[in-house]
C-alpha cells in the first residue's frame, strides 16, 4: 500500500514521537511531533507486518494522536515510515557545549557530570513536558484486550530514543535501521568460544568497571514514586559521562538505555512512566560499550518495604548466581552450571527460567558460549582460561514458563508470579574466575542486602 501526497499539521506541542510498529513488534521512532510541523507530499510504505499508527486527519491535536493511533478508522490512510527513514534526534549536536550536573538521589553520592549540548538540556525539559502532557491520560495501555499474566501494566507512550553524542564510539548496530549487529550475525550458529588476549582482557576489565559504576548510580534511584523512565534517563547520562554507549539502545530496536524488570517481568522490561510502588521488586540490567568492548551486569532491588516472599526469592536468586560462580574453573563443562543453579532454586521452592541464558561477551554483546541455568541442559563447551561470559539466573516464585508482551521484548512469568535475577561478567583464570563486575565497595555485597 503506497501513501503519498499527505499533509499533516500538528497544532499542539508534544515532544513524544510518532511510532512505527516494526516487524517483531518493536517500536521505532519516526518523527518528533512539534507545534507547526508540516508533512507534505511525503511518501511512505506500508508493509504486511506493519501496523498503521497515525490515521490522517487535518489538523490533528498531538494529545489525541495516541488515541487515534489505536482507535482510528482502519480504512483511513496512515502515515508510516520507510525502514531507512533518517530521524533527526531532538538533541542533535550543537556547536556550544557546557557541563550538565545531576546530583545523585543519595546523600554523599556527589555529582554526576557529563558533557552535553544546550539541545540536550532542552531534551531534558521535553521529557518533563512529555510526562505532564500525558499525566492525566489514564488510558495508557497500548494493547487493549491483551490478557496480561499479572498485575503489571505498561505506561505508554514511551519517550523518544535518546541521543548519544557523536564523539562516543558506537557498536555496529547503533545506527542500523533494524538494530542488527552484522558482526554477531556473521558468527551466528558457531559454538567456537574465543580466548581473549591480554589486551582484550584489559579492555573487558575497564568496561566492566564502568558498567558497575553505572549500576551503582541506578541503585540510588530505586525508591517508591520513581519511574523506570527516570532511572533510564539517569543511566543514559551516566553512560555518556563515561564515554560509554549504552549497549541496549537500538539493539534490535530496543528503545531504551537499560532494561528494568518489575515483579513478574523476567527480563528485558522497557523503562516507562509507571511509578515504582512500595513492595515492588525491580531488576536493573546494565550493559555499556567502551573502546570496542561490552560489560554486562544486573541486580534486583527492593522498592520500599519488601515482604518475606520477596526477600526469600531475591536472596535465593543471588545465592544461585554465587554458587554457580564458585564452581567456575577450567575443565568444567558449561552445562554443569545449570545443575548447580536448579538444585539450589528447587531446594527453596523456586523454579528456573529456561528461555533465557547467560552468554559470551567481549567485542560482541552476545556470542558463544550459551550458558543455560537449568539442569540437564545440552550446552556445548568446556570452560577454559581466557573465556569471558555471563551467568544470569532468572528464578521464579511459581512456574518457569514465560510469555512475551506484544512489544516483542518484555518477558513475563506465565502465572503472573514474581521473578528475580542477578548477573555478573566473569573472566576464567588458571585456577577459577574473576568477577569483572563485582561491586568495588561494601566488600562486594549486592545492594539488596543493605535494603533488608
Amino acid at each position: 500500500m503506497r501513501v503519498e501526497q499527505l499533509s499533516l499539521v500538528v497544532t499542539h506541542t508534544c515532544p513524544y514521537m510518532a511510532l512505527r510498529w516494526q516487524p517483531y513488534c518493536n517500536f521505532y521512532p519516526v518523527m518528533s511531533l512539534q507545534k507547526g510541523t508540516h508533512i507534505s507530499r511525503w511518501r511512505g510504505f506500508l508493509q504486511p507486518t506493519d501496523r498503521p499508527l497515525l490515521p490522517v486527519s487535518t489538523p490533528i491535536d498531538c494529545g489525541q494522536a495516541w488515541r487515534l493511533s489505536r482507535h482510528g478508522n482502519a480504512k483511513q490512510k496512515a502515515v508510516v515510515a520507510r525502514p531507512n527513514f533518517n530521524v533527526q534526534p531532538v538533541s542533535s549536536s550543537g556547536s556550544k557545549a557546557h557541563t550538565f550536573a545531576l546530583r545523585s538521589a543519595s546523600k554523599g553520592a556527589g555529582l554526576l557530570t557529563s558533557r552535553c549540548t544546550k539541545k540536550q538540556v532542552e531534551e531534558d525539559k521535553n521529557q518533563v513536558e512529555a510526562k505532564n502532557c500525558v499525566e492525566n491520560d489514564t488510558n495508557t495501555d497500548p494493547w487493549p484486550g491483551y490478557r496480561y499474566t499479572g498485575r503489571l501494566r505498561p505506561h505508554y507512550p514511551l519517550t523518544p530514543m535518546r541521543h548519544v553524542p557523536g564523539n562516543i564510539e558506537r557498536p555496529d548496530y547503533a545506527d542500523h535501521p533494524l538494530g542488527m549487529s552484522e558482526s554477531e550475525q556473521s558468527l551466528k550458529g558457531t559454538s567456537q568460544i574465543k580466548i581473549l588476549s591480554a589486551e582484550d582482557i584489559e579492555g573487558m576489565t575497564v568496561v566492566c568497571k564502568l558498567a558497575r559504576e553505572v549500576l551503582d548510580i541506578a541503585a540510588l534511584m530505586v525508591k517508591p514514586g520513581m519511574t523506570t523512565e527516570e532511572i533510564d534517563y539517569t543511566v543514559h547520562l551516566a553512560c555518556t559521562a563515561r564515554n560509554c554507549y549504552p549497549s541496549p539502545l537500538n539493539y534490535y530496536n530496543f528503545p531504551k538505555s537499560c532494561c528494568t524488570s518489575v515483579n513478574e517481568v523476567i527480563c528485558h522490561g522497557i523503562p516507562d512512566r509507571r511509578p515504582l510502588v512500595d513492595g515492588d521488586i525491580l531488576n536493573v540490567d546494565i550493559t555499556v560499550y567502551h573502546n570496542g568492548f561490552h560489560g554486562d551486569l544486573n541486580e534486583t532491588f527492593f522498592v520500599g518495604e519488601a515482604d518475606e516472599g520477596a526477600k526469600k526469592l531475591v536472596q535465593t536468586t543471588f545465592e544461585c548466581l554465587m554458587q554457580a560462580i564458585d564452581s567456575v574453573k577450567p575443565g568444567i563443562r558449561y552445562r554443569e552450571l545449570g545443575n548447580i543453579i536448579q538444585k539450589h532454586a528447587q531446594a527453596n521452592g523456586f523454579s528456573v527460567v529456561r528461555s533465557y541464558c547467560g552468554h559470551g561477551i567481549h567485542k560482541l554483546f552476545h556470542t558463544a558460549p550459551n550458558v543455560p541455568h537449568y539442569a540437564k541442559n545440552k550446552a556445548v563447551g568446556v570452560i577454559k582460561p581466557g573465556h569471558v561470559f555471563t551467568i544470569e539466573p532468572m528464578i521464579c516464585e511459581g512456574g518457569w514458563q514465560d510469555e512475551t508482551w506484544p512489544d516483542g521484548w518484555t518477558a513475563v512469568t506465565r502465572d503472573g508470579k514474581r521473578s528475580a535475577q542477578f548477573e555478573h561478567t566473569l573472566l576464567v583464570t588458571e585456577t577459577g574466575c574473576d568477577i569483572l563486575t563485582r561491586r568495588l565497595d561494601d566488600n562486594g555485597r549486592p545492594h539488596f542486602l543493605n535494603q533488608i
